[in-house]
C-alpha cells in the first residue's frame, strides 16, 4: 500500500527510530544532578544544538514541548499575554484565516475567555497573505496589537506564505510575529534567524521523527508567560520532565530532514508533477487546487 498522507503525518526515519530506541534504555531525569541526570541533560543539549543548526537558530531559542500544539498554543496565548501584561491596550491579534487548527482555535480561546479581539487577514484565491494588507491592519492602530501569527506553509493546500516580508513589516512596529512552520520544515529553507519571526513552531512527526515531542523556536528577546507551570524547565517558559529519547530523535530527524531536503524537494516535485498530469490526461476537466 502507499501512504499519501505524509501532511498528517510521517513514517519514522530508521534512524530516528535507533536513536529512540538506544535512549529508551538508559535512565535519568535530565534536571537531576547526579551522573544519570547529567548524561541525561547532556543528551538533551547536544540534541537541541543539532535541531538548532538545522532550523538556523540558537541553541538557546530551542523550546521543547509535547509537540505542534502546544508550541502553538504557547506562543500565541503566551506572547499574547505577555504583550498585554506590559501595556493593557494590547487585546488585538492578528492572524491568518486559513491557520492550523491549533492556532485558530488558541486565537479563539482568547477571544472568548481573554477579552482579546481577533482580526483575521485578508487572503488572495490561493490563501496567501500579502504584506500590504498586513501592513494595512496594522495602521488601524499599532498601539493595540498584542501579536500576529501567520502560518509557513498550508498543511491542506500548500501554499508558502512571504513570512519574511510579513515579519519585517511587524517589526517595524515592533510586534511580535509567530509563524507555525510544522509543515514547511524539512521541505522549505527554514532559517529563524533570517526570518525575523518572534517564535516560530516545529514537530516530530512532520519530519520522520516520533511523535510526541516538538519545538516553539523563540527569540531571545521574548518571554511568553507560561501555559504550564511547574519545575521551570525551558528557559522557565515551558515546565514539564524532558523526554530525553523522543527529543534525541526528534534531532536525528530534524537534521537529516535539512541535510536531505534538496533533493527530497526535487523527488516529491517530480511525483507531484507526474501525478497532476496523469489526472489531468484522465479528467480533462479536473480543477488543480492550491498554491500553484
Amino acid at each position: 500500500m502507499a501512504y499519501l498522507d505524509h501532511a498528517a503525518t510521517t513514517p519514522m526515519l530508521p534512524e530516528a527510530i535507533g536513536e529512540m530506541t538506544a535512549q529508551l534504555s538508559a535512565t535519568g531525569n535530565a534536571s537531576s544532578l547526579h551522573a544519570a541526570g547529567r548524561r541525561a541533560r547532556r543528551t538533551v543539549e547536544e540534541s537541541r544544538e543539532t535541531l538548532a543548526d538545522a532550523l538556523g537558530a540558537r541553541p538557546s531559542e530551542v523550546v521543547f514541548t509535547s509537540g505542534g500544539t502546544e508550541a502553538d498554543n504557547l506562543a500565541v496565548k503566551g506572547l499574547y499575554w505577555s504583550r498585554r501584561d506590559a501595556d493593557p491596550r494590547r487585546t488585538r491579534v492578528l492572524a491568518g484565516p486559513v491557520e492550523h487548527h491549533a492556532v485558530l482555535d488558541a486565537v479563539d480561546w482568547l477571544a472568548e475567555h481573554e477579552g482579546a479581539t481577533v482580526d483575521y487577514l485578508p487572503v488572495d484565491r490561493h490563501g496567501r497573505v500579502h504584506p500590504e494588507d498586513l501592513r494595512e491592519a496594522i495602521l488601524r492602530d499599532p498601539d493595540d496589537i498584542a501579536m500576529i501569527t501567520v502560518m509557513w506553509a498550508n498543511n491542506e493546500i500548500g501554499t508558502i506564505m512571504p513570512v519574511r516580508e510579513l515579519a519585517a513589516v511587524a517589526a517595524e512596529f515592533s510586534i511580535p510575529m509567530h509563524a507555525d512552520a510544522v509543515q514547511a520544515f524539512g521541505q522549505l529553507e527554514v532559517d529563524f534567524a533570517r526570518s525575523g519571526l518572534a517564535a516560530m513552531t516545529v514537530s516530530g512527526h512532520k519530519i520522520g521523527g516520533p511523535f510526541g515531542i516538538g519545538a516553539l523556536l523563540l527569540g531571545r528577546d521574548h518571554t511568553p508567560v507560561p501555559v504550564l507551570h511547574g519545575g521551570g524547565q525551558e528557559r522557565h517558559v515551558r515546565s514539564g520532565t524532558l523526554d530525553v529519547p523522543a527529543i534525541a530523535s526528534f534531532a536525528v530527524a530534524g537534521r537529516l530532514a535539512a541535510e536531505r531536503r534538496e533533493h527530497f524537494a526535487r523527488r516529491v516535485g517530480s511525483l507531484r508533477d507526474d501525478l497532476v498530469a496523469a489526472v489531468r490526461r484522465a479528467v480533462p476537466d479536473a480543477v488543480l487546487g492550491g498554491d500553484p
